[in-house]
């Protein structure tokens, strides 16, 4: 299957990275490399971008994407959360910008093999990176009941959740779920008929939530954007695509914790506990996609682009 995904935001992103023609700029998501190859083709010579992904898959399409870029791109197969570590291995020390696209691409949603889907009956995967030990498989065949439902309440924010975790506990002491058929069952079981007409596909929320907690999605994002903002140079812009309101809410408040960090009571007069300001919040709103692009691409619905520059 061939790796396709339509880039989020495109003209966006590329306006608000505010792209230096000789810039150092990091895609820590690279996927296919849609955003990376337009960045690319705005640099000279002396630019250079590093691409990081996750997915062997993505890195053999952006590699071929990218290939006729040669010495200005390097790709790296690792997390993000692991930017700095990378950098430093490329005696890189600040980038002119950082661009993180959160969402799953087209292709790991359509590849039956990824076991991302709900569609399509599958193993139980939902691994991006498929050399990871942690599998949804495992987690909802080993985990306990009162973990299996705290994740579906946070991470998929399902109000059926208790029901959903002690009914996958009891399918799993018969058999073990195997595939995203046998999850797809059981979720169909314990949502009310009622629920299920006004919700949606009763699926989405309890395998998005197995999906992020397989990936450790919320806590890489979280623990990840103090250190990327640390890695810009004065100038400098990271851009965060996210796709769902847990993402948007960690963006969020690390961009306004880090442009006004005073944590002194409101009555002081001054400010005492000597933490600085590291720059500001560029979209005070999120940017959304326009029409057109809801048009093209209706994954791109639910899209938000924040931005902040470094001091």
């Amino acid at each position: 299957m061939k790796f396709e995904h339509t880039s989020v935001l495109l003209k966006e992103v590329l306006d608000n990275l505010a792209i230096k023609p000789d810039g150092i700029y990091v895609d820590g998501t690279l996927g296919g490399g849609g955003h990376s190859y337009h960045i690319l083709e705005r640099l000279t010579s002396g630019g250079r971008l590093i691409g990081i992904d996750q997915d062997t898959d993505a890195i053999r399409a952006a590699g071929e994407r990218l290939s006729c870029f040669e010495d200005q791109v390097t790709i790296v197969h690792d997390n993000y959360e692991h930017i700095a570590e990378v950098l430093e291995d490329l005696s890189i020390s600040a980038v002119d910008g950082i661009l993180l696209d959160l969402g799953v691409s087209s292709y790991q949603l359509d590849n039956p093999e990824r076991g991302f889907t709900y569609r399509t009956d599958a193993p139980l995967d939902m691994r991006m990176d498929q050399s990871s030990a942690l599998t949804a498989r495992e987690i909802v065949n080993t985990w306990s009941q009162e973990d299996i439902a705290r994740i579906l309440r946070e991470y998929g924010e399902e109000r059926c959740a208790g029901r959903i975790a002690a009914n996958i506990v009891r399918r799993r002491e018969k058999s073990p779920l195997e595939t995203t058929g046998d999850l797809s069952e059981v979720i169909r079981a314990s949502i009310p008929a009622k629920m299920r007409e006004k919700g949606g596909n009763p699926d989405k929320r309890t395998f998005q939530a197995i999906r992020i907690a397989c990936n450790r999605e919320l806590d890489v994002l979280r623990d990840s954007l103090d250190t990327m903002i640390d890695l810009l140079k004065p100038g400098g812009r990271l851009c965060v695509i996210t796709f769902h309101s847990l993402e948007d809410r960690i963006v969020k408040n690390a961009f306004k914790r880090n442009e006004k960090p005073c944590i002194c009571p409101p009555e002081f007069p001054v400010c005492v506990c000597g933490r600085e300001s590291k720059g500001r919040v560029v979209t005070r709103k999120a940017i959304a996609p326009g029409a057109e692009e809801l048009k093209m691409n209706r994954r791109s619905a639910s899209a938000k682009l924040r931005v902040f520059e470094k001091k």
